[in-house]
């Protein structure tokens, strides 16, 4: 006898008869407490079940392709009955055997549970069970909020350090200092080891799921975090120690180097700060937590803020560089509760022994994406070496800019945030195919929003830099040299969006891989040489243009790798449907800046032009990717449709 549960709006694609567990239909979980996402729905096993009987869960129409039901025991059953229904294009007819296991898994090869309950069990079932669209889109919505709440801070940040000490000689000596910190964010929190801690989270939170002897996630926790946080305690005593020497071999050419020492051994305490903080973020976004670490800049930036207006009278840019210190603690505080309770959570009993133990977290894979994230961030390195030699204030604009600039990069690569470890966990389970169509999909959906942030920014960059920042001891002047700065550096905001989305399909699988490494020296090597060529003739926009052309041949790089190493994207369909937004890039950022500019003669205030040019690229630019059929603006389109009901519903 077949029985069909209930159609759901997120069931699984057509899946293997599983033996019979029964006769009554399933039915929907409840909701998980921590996420709010629907568990799956369940068919509870009659004790008269027969090993011939089958029985098929059919596909829905609206159905989510990573939503997959497990069938738990029954009370009365044999925990040999439990079996996780595995994916398969093929459907058995009834009354067929399963086939064996495959001791080497592929895309479409999904191993069958354990001889155990415990995965159904288990408090960590929200974490073991398949990601479905609606949770995707309440984590990317949960992370877009606060991550714009801390750009916000962000920008609230700069405008008071330019309105306190303005864009002179104490505000380059504490941006030298402030490298130290970029450094640190991008090597421990955001791209650096989280591509490390991830993956190795995720294999383990898979084999506690599939029932591994002890805990693997304590097992893992155990063997990395005393050993990283001594090396986090060592590196910081270092550039404390080491500071002067730092500073005069970041910025040679700076005035006052005392004041940079000052700054930068405040600031070289967020070396355990960060490291600790990136290292609580990878753990609870691999266990599918995503509040705690999207708020941790929010935090960040307060600190900050605060340590300025607290201090700034009796330290002055000293105050900035106390108020960094200060918010490394306050990112680290604001995610422990939250990982507290997931550490405690213990695996169910009657975990069945695994062959092999533990599995260390691969330091050579630490080792790989610490060098990839090095070499990128010594970007900065090279233009603040170049601005030094400058007229003073040249590397505040180059801040400044880059600061607004790459703010829709960072709200287009939110989503690969929250897909990353989803994109991790299918890896680990071998389903290649649905981690390559992710990463398809965030490729295209990132690019589409950055695209549409580089046309506002380069239409409207003088509007947006007055507006920010013209107050204070930050002058007209200061306005024209940052706009200019920030339109070129635009041009290559598709490029760093790009290395942002391709490095995690590099890295997901949890295997050091050498190639990113050196397609970023490649293009370290393109900036150096061209910053070097144009720095005298043009200034701050020849550095700028180095950058834009180092990070695009980067981009054009990974692109050209993606195969064995990471995850096989179809690289000419990629191209294709990248094209697209692009050309309606460019034809909204000419009918924008015509907006701005004949808005801007009309009136003294830079808000009204503004206003015009931002909705003149909005309109032609959603017009012409609509017409091109552009791959990233169905998605785009329905999430912003899901969140204006959301939000009517709420009234």
């Amino acid at each position: 006898m077949t029985v069909t549960p209930p159609r759901t709006p997120r069931t699984a694609r057509a899946t293997r008869p599983a033996p019979a567990t029964g006769t009554s239909a399933g039915t929907p979980g409840p909701a998980d407490p921590h996420t709010g996402a629907e568990r799956m729905p369940t068919i509870p096993q009659s004790p008269h079940s027969g090993p011939d009987n089958a029985q098929a869960i059919p596909s829905s129409p609206h159905s989510s392709t990573d939503d997959i039901p497990v069938v738990p025991s029954s009370p009365h059953a044999s925990h040999d009955n439990t079996r996780a229904i595995p994916p398969s294009p093929h459907p058995r007819p009834d009354n067929t055997p399963a086939a064996p296991p495959n001791p080497h898994p592929g895309p479409h090869t999904t191993q069958p549970a354990p001889p155990t309950s415990a995965a159904a069990h288990t408090p960590d079932a929200p974490d073991a069970a398949p990601v479905s669209r609606r949770f995707l889109a309440k984590a990317a919505l949960v992370t877009a909020v606060l991550s714009v709440a801390g750009a916000l801070l962000g920008l609230v940040r700069d405008q008071a350090l330019a309105r306190l000490f303005g864009a002179g000689s104490d505000t380059d000596a504490f941006l030298v200092a402030w490298t130290v910190p970029e450094f640190a964010a991008t090597l421990l929190i955001e791209d650096g080891l989280a591509f490390a801690l991830i993956p190795a989270f995720s294999l383990a939170l898979a084999r506690r799921a599939q029932g591994a002897s002890g805990d693997p996630v304590r097992a893992l926790v155990g063997a990395t975090l005393p050993r990283l946080s001594l090396a986090f305690v060592a590196v910081g005593a270092l550039l404390i120690g080491i500071a002067p020497q730092l500073v005069e071999a970041l910025a040679p050419g700076l005035p006052d180097p005392a004041l940079a020492v000052d700054c930068t051994r405040l600031t070289a305490t967020c070396v355990l700060s960060f490291g600790l903080a990136g290292y609580c973020s990878a753990a609870l976004r691999a266990h599918r937590r995503f509040l705690a670490p999207a708020a941790i800049y929010v935090a960040y930036n307060t600190g900050i803020i605060t340590g300025m207006f607290v201090l700034g009278g009796r330290w002055g840019v000293r105050s900035a560089a106390a108020g960094v210190a200060v918010g490394g603690c306050l990112m680290v505080v604001v995610q422990l509760p939250s990982l507290w309770r997931q550490l405690r959570r213990r695996p169910a009993d009657g975990a069945v022994s695994e062959p092999g133990g533990s599995r260390p977290m691969d330091f050579a894979l630490v080792a790989t994406v610490l060098l990839f994230a090095l070499c990128r961030q010594s970007q900065v390195l090279i233009e603040r070496f170049l601005a030094s030699h400058l007229p003073a204030g040249a590397i505040s604009h180059l801040n400044y800019a880059q600061k607004v600039a790459q703010m829709p990069m960072v709200l287009s690569l939110m989503l690969c945030t929250v897909t990353f470890p989803v994109v991790a966990r299918a890896l680990a389970e071998g389903d290649t195919e649905t981690a390559r169509t992710r990463v398809e999909r965030d490729l295209a959906l990132a690019a589409c929003v950055v695209l549409l942030g580089a046309a506002t920014v380069i239409a409207c960059a003088p509007q947006i830099i007055e507006l920010l920042f013209q107050r204070g001891a930050f002058t007209a002047r200061d306005t024209a040299a940052t706009a200019g700065v920030m339109r070129v550096y635009a041009l290559g905001l598709l490029g760093q969006t790009l290395v942002g989305v391709l490095v995690r399909s590099y890295f997901s699988a949890g295997r050091p891989t050498w190639y990113p490494v050196g397609a970023m020296a490649a293009g370290i090597v393109v900036t150096s040489w061209i910053g070097a060529l144009t720095v005298h003739p043009w200034g701050v926009d020849g550095i700028a243009v180095a950058n834009a052309t180092g990070i695009t041949v980067t981009a054009a790089l990974l692109l050209a790798g993606m195969g064995p190493n990471s995850v096989p994207m179809r690289t000419r369909r990629v191209l294709t449907e990248l094209s697209k937004p692009v050309r309606a890039a460019v034809v909204a950022t000419v009918a924008g800046a015509f907006a701005a500019h004949a808005t801007a003669l009309r009136t003294e205030s830079p808000l009204p032009a503004l206003a015009a040019g931002t909705a003149t690229v909005l309109t032609v630019f959603v017009l012409l990717g609509v017409a091109l059929r552009a791959e990233g603006f169905a998605p785009a389109l329905r999430s912003v449709r899901t969140v204006t009901r959301r939000l009517s519903h709420g009234r």
